[in-house]
């Protein structure tokens, strides 16, 4: 496999969709040796490994690190892992479910089309100041500040701290990266330390002072005598950042990369504004941020007649998922009026994506935006891949118009 599947590879990072085109060919599940870790590449399979509760983000919830046949973390990689462990991303039921439902509760539908004011305003302008330049790096000017404002706005960060969460959040990222480096580890509890402690004065202060923010709706959110502890808070905002903005900052720039090069669709696209919605749904299928996602098989499982033993990994492959012929009509071409279109990219299960009718928003209002206001954008220059596999996204986008 090792062939085929290459994640440190920037010719496989610029475009894994070939060798996941191979891989479903050669069958359900691949073991791969490197980073320990069975591979999954079908729609079928990933879609329903995703609802399989014999899986699970984590298993200390029912076993030591030993029992698991597992090496527990480094000490000094503490703070991470306490940030990170207490999330819902990484939590399974009881806890996960208690969670969920507090965060839920302050983080409604209603929560979000209140937002949608502030994110269209955010959208204009910032597209009005690229505009305006006449061009720039469609990533840095658009793409990465419009959900760290959005998210911010929702914590209810002062816009003085906000340039603060951004480099946090790259930093901590880098640890869902197969096989990170002792120094992605050094950088991501230095941030989770200082993310941690900055979170913890700004609780603190909407303890005495609420507002009108998620903070305070997380403080005041209870069921039945349960309450989010201090530490759940801080990990649910840093998710929320994480997540929140990750995906949807590489989903608009992977996306109007994607739109340069199929030059018939983004001009059909601008002729008909009214194919947004499907474009928008298409493009996190066609290119989905987010390539894979990891599960611990906590009883044995049979995938294709192969048993993967508990205390294994699987490695679910979204995009190839995204990609199975056995789902999508002609999965490889680009349709932006593609209408039954039901890809995993928000992931499926008691896992689905909590931020989804957020990040819709923020792609339906920045892509709207910039196909008003510029319809003379194009690409300035070829952009380069990040050296992620597992977020997958390029350094810059330049554009001019």
């Amino acid at each position: 496999m090792h062939a085929l599947f290459e994640p440190w590879s920037p010719a496989f990072v610029a475009d894994p969709y070939p060798a996941y085109e191979r891989l479903r060919a050669d069958g359900r599940v691949h073991w791969f040796e490197p980073t320990g870790q069975w591979l999954v590449p079908h729609y079928a399979d990933v879609s329903a490994l995703l609802r399989d509760r014999r899986l699970g983000r984590t298993y200390l919830h029912r076993f030591t690190h030993e029992e698991f046949g597992r090496t527990p973390p480094p000490a000094a990689h503490e703070p991470f892992h306490t940030l990170n462990d207490h999330g819902i991303l990484d939590l399974e039921a009881p806890d996960h479910t208690r969670i969920r439902r507090l965060i839920t509760k302050a983080f409604t539908p209603r929560t979000v089309a209140a937002l949608e004011p502030t994110v269209r305003r955010l959208a204009a302008e910032l597209v009005a100041g690229l505009k305006q330049a006449g061009g720039g790096d469609l990533l840095a000017d658009v793409a990465e500040p419009l959900p760290v404002a959005v998210i911010a706005e929702m914590l209810g960060v002062p816009e003085s701290d906000r340039p603060l969460l951004r480099p946090w959040s790259a930093d901590i990222c880098g640890m869902f990266e197969l096989n990170p480096s002792e120094e992605t580890a050094r950088k991501a509890v230095t941030a989770s330390v200082e993310f941690s402690a900055y979170l913890r004065g700004l609780i603190a202060e909407r303890r005495t002072d609420p507002g009108d923010d998620l903070i305070s709706a997380l403080i005041a959110a209870y069921d039945e005598g349960d309450r989010l502890s201090e530490q759940e808070m801080i990990s649910t905002c840093v998710l929320l950042l994480n997540a929140g903005h990750e995906a949807t900052v590489n989903t608009t720039a992977n996306g109007w990369w994607t739109l340069f090069r199929h030059p018939g669709q983004l001009a059909a696209l601008r002729a008909d504004h009214s194919l947004l919605p499907t474009a928008v749904e298409e493009l996190m299928r066609y290119d989905t941020p987010l390539q894979m996602f990891e599960r611990w098989v906590l009883d044995d499982i049979e995938i294709g007649g192969t048993v993967v033993p508990r205390g294994a990994e699987l490695a679910l492959l979204f995009g190839s998922a995204n990609r199975d012929p056995a789902r999508f009509p002609a999965p490889d071409t680009l349709d932006l009026a593609r209408t039954e279109n039901p890809h995993i990219t928000f992931g499926a299960g008691i896992h689905f994506c909590l931020g989804a009718p957020l990040a819709r928003l923020e792609l339906a209002a920045s892509f709207g935006e910039l196909l008003r206001e510029t319809p003379t954008l194009r690409l300035a220059g070829t952009p380069e891949w990040k050296p992620g596999y597992v977020i997958r996204g390029v350094h810059a986008l330049p554009v001019e118009l």
